[in-house]
């Protein structure tokens, strides 16, 4: 008897016609973790020499057993693989093809991010033409910069979409085993050799596992275990991950392990599967709730903005406390911890009238002569452009010009959609 990687699939079931409310639900407590997350980071306090602005975290010893509660960069990814596995599924159905899937969701992405890139350009061009030091300049935007790695890798993981479903689908094991095997390889040539840049190719191959840990519970095979099996699951590969931690191959601090990715994620990214597949039925419930589903069906239309506009807006506050001369208590002192529930309040009302008046370009609906009809190098051209915008900020982030560049080539990306789907339109 053999084991074949193209495993028999259970009965096809169709995709959902509607969105899981419970993924919903599990995707917006998600980002308002990563808000909250970053607002804590954020250090503004008193020091010996006057105020500092630092990465709190970064002196707190209890940060690394947080670290394992409030990485949920493998959950965003779970759930965004359902979600286009789900997308995808629904328009092949309608007879669409790779050009329209990619340039619908190119479309999405880069409409919000382009408000957003231009957005810090002008923050950044008012620092400097306000006789703010360069050096103070530069690491705002910097700062500013960081959160857009998901952008990048969210929009190369969404260009491999249809191909990796064609996978799963044929051999489902093999898809998912073959980027975790790549994550694993390149882990060891970078422990063994020392090199971290061998590393990022993990912004590739672990997400991309991750990615496919979504078809899975897209298709209904982690819908089909017990909870049992599930939660002794969840507990093996909890056990298996900390196991490892302390070998040293990989870091307890699973933000630490994010940069660069390491497959220590994907092990993370399986526990919280299994841990949402046991509770997606009580969030479901929950999500029905009129408070409830009012918040989330707000933050799932503007989900791209919120993660786009957070960290702008946490640089701000920050900027206005160094400035207010308000008295700082020291960072990670029981004043300063018992400031941080009036913080988050600050920011979270902060942040959202940001999303409240950027997201209504997001949210705007679409006219039909702007839906992207366009083919397969017409979309991964966009695809491109857009990414080539993120990875400029990632680079050279300290650079208002940077980001101006950065927004035009954001902008350039729905705009390649835009013109094509017109110009087929008046063709026909």
């Amino acid at each position: 008897m053999t084991l074949s990687l193209a495993t028999r699939a259970p009965e096809r079931r169709e995709p959902p016609a509607r969105r899981d409310a419970a993924v919903d639900l599990a995707r917006s407590a998600s980002l308002v973790v990563v808000v909250l997350l970053h607002a804590l980071m954020v250090g503004v306090g008193a020091g010996a020499a006057g105020p500092v602005l630092e990465n709190a975290m970064e002196h707190w010893p209890g940060f690394a057993a947080l670290s394992w509660l409030v990485q949920v960069m493998p959950l965003f990814f779970v759930l965004g693989g359902f979600s286009s596995y789900t997308q995808w599924e629904r328009m092949r159905g309608r007879g669409a093809g790779y050009g329209e899937y990619l340039g619908a969701r190119v479309r999405r992405l880069f409409v919000p991010a382009a408000v957003a890139l231009g957005g810090v350009a002008v923050l950044l061009s008012a620092l400097t033409l306000a006789g703010v030091p360069e050096s103070l300049v530069a690491v705002a935007g910097f700062r500013m910069s960081q959160p857009l790695w998901f952008l990048g890798v969210y929009v190369l993981c969404t260009v491999g979409v249809p191909p990796m479903v064609a996978l799963h689908r044929r051999a489902p094991v093999l898809g998912l085993l073959a980027p975790v095997a790549l994550a694993l390889a390149a882990d060891v040539v970078r422990v063994s050799t020392g090199v971290t840049g061998v590393g990022f190719a993990n912004l590739v191959f672990v997400w991309l596992a991750v990615q496919q840990l979504g078809f899975w519970l897209a298709d209904g095979r982690v819908g089909a275990l017990r909870p049992r099996t599930l939660l002794l699951g969840a507990a093996g590969a909890a056990a298996l991950l900390a196991g490892v931690c302390a070998t040293g191959f990989w870091s307890f601090d699973m933000l630490a392990n994010l940069n660069p990715p390491v497959s220590a994620l994907v092990l993370l990214g399986a526990i919280q599967l299994a841990l949402f597949a046991v509770v997606a039925p009580a969030l479901r419930s929950a999500a029905t709730r009129p408070g409830v589903e009012a918040v989330v069906a707000w933050i799932s239309a503007r989900a791209m903005t919120v993660y786009l506009w957070h960290m702008p807006v946490l640089i701000v506050l920050a900027g206005a406390l160094l400035v207010s001369g308000t008295t700082l208590p020291p960072i990670l002192s029981a004043e300063w911890w018992s400031s941080r529930p009036v913080w988050f309040a600050v920011v979270l009302i902060a942040v959202a009238g940001a999303v409240a008046v950027a997201g209504r370009i997001e949210t705007a609906p679409a006219r039909p002569d702007t839906a992207p009809q366009v083919s397969p190098v017409t979309a991964v051209t966009g695809a491109v452009a857009g990414a080539s915008g993120v990875v400029l900020t990632l680079v050279t982030g300290g650079s208002a010009a940077a980001w101006v560049v950065a927004a035009a080539l954001a902008c350039a990306a729905p705009l390649i959609m835009r013109r094509t789907s017109i110009s087929a339109a008046v063709s026909r």
